[in-house]
């Protein structure tokens, strides 16, 4: 089986077991992946940080973005451009949010776009060696690989529940390794790959 087809499967079977978590559950490992990740998550003033809004069964990490932004973060959030790219637009929860594609929303165009330092990524499916399996479009590998081109190498966190791991993910060379993931148990940093 290639590796297409290894990812496809293993993204299907942990989106399936995230999806399968009842809402108070969901919910409730939620605000323990918040509280880790407001313990382990340093920022100073002016750190650009982009989260996500919660899709589908995602993660809820909006109170984390508010601590952070409390302490001096600067928050963005992803917004889709087109079928390639995503760039991130400054969050304020006060503004009117746009439809995006595939079921997302975000600040219009009017708001400034800005370069993460501390990147929370959301995931389908990770490994303990800190690889992950995205949802299939390679939106956050390139906008990855585009930071790095402009000198931005962003810190990424992995947003995920534990159901979410798997044994291993067969990473390809484009794959960007994580540097950490943030579940309902907790913070568990990866070393950088040899």
């Amino acid at each position: 089986m290639d590796r297409s087809a290894l990812k496809a499967g293993l993204r299907n079977g942990r989106l399936a077991a995230r999806d399968g978590l009842l809402p108070d559950e969901r919910a409730d490992k939620s605000m323990a992946l918040v509280s880790h990740g407001d313990e382990a998550i340093q920022v100073k003033p002016g750190t650009v940080v982009s989260g996500f809004l919660p899709i589908r069964s995602e993660a809820d990490i909006r109170p984390l973005l508010e601590t952070l932004e409390q302490r001096g973060a600067r928050i963005c959030v992803p917004v889709v451009i087109d079928r390639e790219t995503i760039v991130f637009r400054a969050f304020d929860p006060q503004i009117e949010l746009v439809k995006g594609s595939f079921g997302t929303s975000g600040p219009g165009p009017d708001a400034a776009e800005l370069d993460p330092e501390i990147m929370l990524v959301p995931l389908a499916a990770f490994d303990a060696r800190g690889h992950r399996i995205g949802y299939g479009g390679g939106y956050y590998d390139r906008a990855i690989a585009h930071l790095r081109q402009k000198g931005v190498d962003p810190k990424l966190i992995g947003i995920a529940f534990d159901c979410q791991e798997v044994a291993s993910v067969p990473d390809e060379p484009h794959d960007m390794q994580l540097g950490g993931v943030l579940t309902e148990s907790g913070y568990r940093p990866f070393a950088p790959a040899a």
